[in-house]
């Protein structure tokens, strides 16, 4: 489940870089010892206009895992932090933790460490759609669209 954030600023220099080495401390709430959690950032695998998502492997226990970084603005609390910290649900992913970076022109970046999903519905239908133009089978579309549908059912319930 998910573990409450100690916030730590860093240097957020352009973290979601490959290479770049993101240190951060979780727990220390509630009598929970602190522990120091640093990830490798490997390559980014989405931007939009809210942020960039990157893949990155935790030093500590080599697991991959999904960082989203996001602008921060000061005057706004941060709703998608709000609930995912309330779901807990197989067909949404979990939020691990989160932290704050800093960059040097003093920008805030909310950092969102999630579990890690290879695929995506869209890049299975295109694998599909590139081997010898074949659909994907009725089976694989009702068994994504009942886990769309299930998730989304729980997210109406929070």
């Amino acid at each position: 489940m998910f573990q409450e954030m100690s916030v730590h600023v860093l240097d957020g220099n352009e973290a979601s870089e490959a290479g770049h080495i993101i240190t951060t401390t979780v727990g220390g709430k509630n009598g929970e010892p602190k522990q120091t959690l640093s990830y490798m950032a490997e390559r980014v695998v989405g931007t939009g206009s809210f942020g960039t998502v990157f893949q990155a492997k935790c030093l500590e226990t080599g697991e991959t895992v999904a960082i989203k970084k996001v602008l921060q603005d000061k005057r706004y609390k941060s709703r998608e932090l709000q609930l995912m910290r309330l779901m807990d649900h197989p067909n949404i992913v979990s939020l691990k933790h989160c932290f704050f970076s800093t960059t040097s022109k003093d920008d805030v970046f909310l950092n969102l460490v999630m579990d890690y999903v290879p695929e995506t519905v869209y890049g299975v239908l295109e694998n599909y759609k590139n081997m010898l133009h074949s659909s994907m089978p009725l089976i694989y579309v009702k068994l994504y669209t009942y886990q769309i549908f299930r998730g989304l059912a729980y997210m109406h319930t929070v």
